[in-house]
């Protein structure tokens, strides 16, 4: 098996590829992605599909965005050698590199009152009970199998954080952005994990 590269740095803001376009990597020997952390995300999600996310190493060269450069440099991208890190996945296909959020679905004209009814469980913990206004989610990379999660009860105010392995949501319809994101549909349920049975390869 050889190198397989992927340009995807033409991808706009709030654009990921269609699986199509990342099909190849599940029978890569090794991988390139070029292009913003969605492009990242995606070849992630199809080597993880094919149960390869073990067995592939993967180079990134990170797009000239702001959210490119933060996980650059959370990831220590142009630092030390290959190490293996925690797959960040959640129950509908997706992985998830750096922020998560899930909000109401229905906004409004005034998007900073929208309010969300949710009960989340980070771990065993109960986060939430209630209206929020969102919940944001990040993994955290300096740890094993961590996400940080921050529910925002009013926004402008200080947010309730958590730390732990999962978050299990259950709402009124709400939008939620993967990594800028949006996904295709309203949800009402919704999970973020941290997969402590399944490791990625990183070359940084």
């Amino acid at each position: 098996m050889s190198l397989v590269e992927f340009d995807l740095r033409g991808l706009e803001p709030g654009q990921a590829p269609d699986r199509a376009a990342v099909a190849e990597a599940a029978g890569a020997g090794s991988l390139l992605v070029r292009g913003p952390v969605p492009a990242l995300a995606a070849v992630l999600a199809a080597l993880h599909g094919a149960g390869r996310t073990a067995a592939v190493p993967v180079s990134w060269e990170p797009a000239d965005d702001s959210s490119s450069r933060g996980l650059a440099r959370d990831l220590g991208i142009g630092t030390g050698g290959e190490r293996e890190l925690s797959l960040v996945r959640d129950d509908h296909g997706g992985v998830l590199l750096q922020h998560g959020r899930y909000e109401a679905a229905e906004r409004g004209r005034l998007a900073l009152a929208a309010r969300l009814g949710v009960q989340a469980h980070h771990d065993d913990a109960r986060v939430a009970d209630g209206e929020v206004a969102r919940i944001d989610v990040r993994p955290d990379w300096r740890a094993v199998d961590t996400l940080r999660v921050a529910v925002s009860t009013v926004l402008l105010r200080p947010p309730r954080r958590s730390t732990g392995r999962a978050l299990q949501l259950a709402s009124d319809p709400a939008q939620v952005t993967r990594d800028g994101v949006p996904y295709a549909r309203p949800v009402t349920r919704w999970t973020w994990y941290a997969d402590d049975r399944v490791r990625w390869r990183l070359v940084p």
